[in-house]
């Protein structure tokens, strides 16, 4: 057995677990979690949602823990649904449902899990982790004025890191997570920067402040209460998210960008020109029409990411997200798939193998161009969030500007101002919201590891296959990285809760293996319980 620690019990952390107690039961387990309750995540907390905002994943794409998503909705009373605006009748496997109703989702599967195991299995709430000491070839936790261990593994599931809510002021919010759901925001002109679905769930939580959104047969309006509300959605091409399309799920293979195919991409000279020249391929083979309507046979990795976006930001966003809604909503009602789409959807998962072997050029080319296609791709946001946005604009409440590239922004004292195409915009209250910024190694939270990895000169984690760090002495194989903001360097696309469980599943495996080989070489592994000291 292995005496396990995870450090966070989000989904990465809960998916772990469960990977964990099905591959070997044997493993003796400890969950920390710094919150009142273990199991919920931030994103799905009432610290940082509310029930208007919506998951951006449908029960179809969740991967089952104890249950299925969508039959642990029906075994909740009618009271509680209702409550998150659901109606039992119309309860599908692709239905997005409001953040919260996941997070107790989480919470339930891991406390079914926690009974079922817990002769081996414990969970601490309300103990934050602040450092991870490496000690006689072993691993401890400290937590206040306490010590925990020792422990064979340590994984390091703690998410995403936003600004705590006691840096943000009556007039600045740097996240959405930051205070924001709590905060009474005054009707006035608010700027949120960015167009994501974290910048409609921050255009959300200020509208509710100040209306109601009331439907009537199809049609969603929104009823202000207050007078001076003005909200600005702002990014630099001022482009608005696609709704979600339909598609088959599970996905079917592809037909061009296979994994050989892009490992040989990876292999060569020119790896990302290689990958878009399957790319096009992909696409002419799926939808010639779309190949042909953007000339994409001309196009090269630099230029596909203009052609792609180009009709959409020539025309007003408000008007292209209702033609969008319309087209979604007819493909969904008779399974219509988009094939363009849907290859881009099922390519970005490949490209990403290949970021790693990108040197530091084609990683700029990258990042300035098929990246943004491929998370504009994926990232498309319910289409109940696309009819608020239009009830919002038709309310007059709501804008969309555009900054381009070379915009000023300076923050004072009581609001924000933006310069931007020879024009001043000013903010008595101001939202960042453009989500989750890549991390290094002088980052990490915990001293004695980030010393640890500063003195190994790795200013981003070096991870091997299953997350462990490697290269680190005394930490080598003792810890793995199952933090989403460390990962984003070489998994540019590594969001969401498909990846928390790849993740576990990956990390399960690899301890899994490990302990098998030790045991296999004779090697002692001690059954002494996990202590707490200090």
């Amino acid at each position: 057995m292995a005496r396990v620690a995870i450090v966070g019990t989000g989904p990465t952390g809960i998916y772990t677990f469960f990977n964990l107690i099905q591959t070997d039961p044997s493993h003796h387990i400890t969950l920390f979690e710094r919150g009142e309750k273990a199991g919920i995540g931030l994103p799905y907390s009432p610290e940082a949602a509310s029930k208007s905002m919506l998951a951006n994943i449908a029960s179809i794409e969740i991967p089952p823990i104890e249950a299925t998503y969508l039959d642990w909705l029906k075994g909740q009373p009618d009271a509680k649904l209702r409550a998150y605006g659901l109606d039992r009748a119309e309860l599908d496997d692709r239905q997005f449902t409001p953040r919260l109703l996941l997070g107790e989702y989480f919470r339930d599967q891991l406390l079914s899990l926690l009974d079922r195991h817990r002769a081996r299995t414990e969970v601490l709430e309300t103990t934050e982790v602040t450092d991870v000491i490496a000690r006689n070839d072993a691993l401890f936790l400290r937590a206040a004025e306490r010590e925990f261990g020792p422990f064979d593994r340590v994984i390091l599931a703690t998410g995403h890191v936003f600004p705590d809510a006691d840096e943000a002021t009556r007039s600045y919010f740097p996240s959405p997570w930051s205070g924001l759901i709590q905060a009474e925001v005054p009707p006035v002109s608010v700027g949120i920067m960015g167009t994501s679905l974290s910048s409609i769930d921050a255009a959300m939580a200020v509208a509710n402040q100040h209306g109601r959104f009331r439907r009537h047969g199809e049609e969603l309006t929104f009823e202000p209460a207050t007078e001076g509300l003005h909200l600005t959605l702002m990014s630099w091409s001022g482009v608005l998210p696609e709704a979600d399309f339909w598609c088959p799920i599970p996905y079917e293979p592809l037909q061009v960008m296979t994994d050989d195919a892009v490992a040989q991409c990876a292999a060569q000279a020119d790896p990302l020109d290689r990958v878009f020249a399957l790319l096009q391929e992909e696409i002419a083979q799926a939808d010639p029409a779309y190949a042909d309507r953007i000339g994409l046979a001309t196009l090269t990795a630099d230029t596909f990411g203009d052609a792609y976006f180009a009709a959409r930001e020539a025309q007003d966003p408000f008007r292209w997200a209702r033609r969008n809604l319309e087209e979604v909503e007819h493909n969904k009602a008779h399974q219509i798939t988009v094939p363009w789409r849907y290859a881009l959807l099922r390519m970005h998962e490949k490209v990403e193998t290949l970021v790693p072997h990108l040197g530091d050029a084609d990683r700029k080319r990258f990042d300035g161009g098929l990246k943004k296609v491929f998370v504009d791709n994926y990232a498309a946001v319910p289409s109940e969030s696309i009819r608020r946005l239009l009830a919002l604009r038709d309310a007059g409440l709501l804008s969309v500007l555009a900054l381009g590239e070379d915009y000023e922004l300076k923050r004072e004292p009581d609001r924000t101002v933006i310069h931007a195409k020879g024009k001043t915009h000013v903010f008595p209250v101001f939202i960042d919201a453009r989500g989750q910024k890549p991390m290094e190694s002088r980052d990490m939270p915990f001293p004695s590891l980030r010393r640890a990895l500063m003195g190994s000169k790795q200013d981003i984690p070096e991870l091997d296959a299953d997350f462990a760090l490697v290269g680190v002495p005394d930490y080598d194989r003792h810890a793995h990285l199952a933090a989403i903001p460390y990962l984003m360097h070489d998994r540019p696309f590594v969001q969401g809760i498909t990846a928390s469980a790849e993740i576990g599943a990956t990390i399960a495996r690899g301890i899994s293996q490990a302990v098998g080989d030790r045991a296999a070489q004779g090697g002692r592994r001690s059954s002494a319980p996990v202590v707490a000291t200090g």
